[in-house]
């Protein structure tokens, strides 16, 4: 019956208005240069050893801190003087702990990222303010996990080996208001947003939203340059609390207001067709079973009531993101390609789109066509050539 229930669900969230669309292959060397090719192939090939190198430090520490787990657990009660019966306290020190460590691990590997990405021009930090985010992303990130470990404890040790019948719900409930708060709480700490100073442009972006059916009250721009030259935009947020971003790289003048326009479009079109609210369905889907798994490897080991279990439940919902990553890119892709699609019906501006995709790629660095196992593992979008192949399909439509 749930696995029924469940893939009912799927199907549901699944759906999206895109038509069935013959698209075109289209050859990368049509739209860039020699030159601006071998440029993203020379930055790319390097930025994919990052994310090997620091999937597997983080796979290495928390696979030896689950076997060093009871150890760790003893050390932390010891060190902050907690009373056997002080489990969930003692379970949230240790996933301080872990989370610390992994943090300084994989610290390096980040640093010679940021020095990867400033040599192509792609960050404008100096290592000093990037440290500073890191430092601030770990304050965030760990005052969430300490939460979530926190009730998972307290769940295992109030319900026992079913906990994470409760700690299913309780999560995507977390979840909920975890994007909820996102731009009230969280994205505040890290950029200033100020309302679209065009007025022209802000009647604009409010006129596409009433053809998407979408209250646009205002539209945000991030000042996302501090940091970075890469151009984007995001939708953040949901019901009360939604808020479309652009940053303020878009409007640089480096895009024309056509491009400007689209990309409003398609971020309007998330929240016309109820992306954000399809991936909290998505975590909580995807949370069920996961925590389920985790519950009965734990349980293996003495189960979370124990706090020296939770160092093994983080490398198990390490594991286990990994092992859905692939699913939940496809359904990141599917989600913007119907955004695309409708960003193209209510503009009816085909060749904005082109001209934009074709920006994205060369302020992002962002390989046009890469090989299909990486799009299939990393890719969060159609790629560049799938995304024009579409304008071109709208064309001729």
């Amino acid at each position: 019956m749930g696995a029924a229930l469940w893939g009912a669900s799927a199907f549901l969230l699944l759906r999206t208005q895109v038509p069935a669309l013959d698209l075109e292959r289209l050859s990368p060397a049509s739209y860039f240069s020699p030159v601006e090719l071998d440029r993203i192939h020379e930055f790319r090939r390097v930025t994919f050893w990052f994310w090997i190198a620091s999937t597997l430090i983080q796979l290495g520490v928390l696979t030896l801190l689950a076997w060093r787990g009871r150890r760790l657990a003893f050390a932390v009660r010891r060190i902050l003087r907690l009373p056997p019966s002080a489990h969930v306290w003692c379970g949230a020190a240790v996933a301080a702990s872990c989370w610390f460590i992994l943090w300084l691990t994989v610290l390096p590997v980040g640093a010679v990222r940021h020095w990867w990405y400033r040599r192509y021009g792609l960050r404008e930090q100096d290592y000093r303010a990037w440290l500073g985010d890191q430092a601030l992303e770990l304050l965030v990130t760990t005052v969430v996990i300490v939460l979530v470990v926190s009730g998972m404890v307290y769940l295992a040790v109030r319900f026992g080996r079913r906990w994470w019948l409760a700690g299913s719900a309780a999560i995507a409930v977390f979840g909920l208001l975890g994007v909820l708060a996102q731009p009230l709480v969280i994205e505040p700490l890290f950029n200033r947003f100020t309302p679209v100073g065009d007025q022209n442009l802000a009647a604009r972006i409010e006129t596409l939203g009433n053809r998407l059916g979408v209250s646009v009250e205002s539209v945000d721009v991030s000042d996302a340059s501090r940091r970075t030259t890469t151009a984007n935009a995001k939708v953040t947020g949901i019901g009360p609390t939604r808020r479309v971003v652009l940053y303020d790289t878009v409007l640089d003048g480096r895009f024309t207001e056509g491009e400007i326009l689209w990309v409003s479009a398609h971020e309007l079109a998330h929240v016309a067709r109820g992306h954000v609210w399809k991936n909290v369905a998505w975590f909580a889907l995807f949370a069920t079973p996961g925590l389920a798994a985790i519950a009965w490897i734990t349980e293996r080991r003495g189960g979370l009531r124990d706090p020296a279990g939770v160092p093994l439940a983080l490398v198990c919902a390490f594991v286990l993101s990994l092992l859905v990553l692939p699913a939940q890119n496809s359904i990141s892709r599917r989600y913007e390609a119907e955004s695309d699609w409708l960003a193209l019906r209510v503009t009816n501006d085909p060749a904005s789109d082109i001209a934009t995709q074709r920006r994205f790629a060369l302020t992002g660095l962002n390989d046009p066509d890469p090989p299909a196992w990486a799009l299939f593992i990393l890719g969060t979008h159609p790629t560049t050539m799938q995304r024009i192949a579409m304008a071109k399909a709208a064309e001729g439509r």
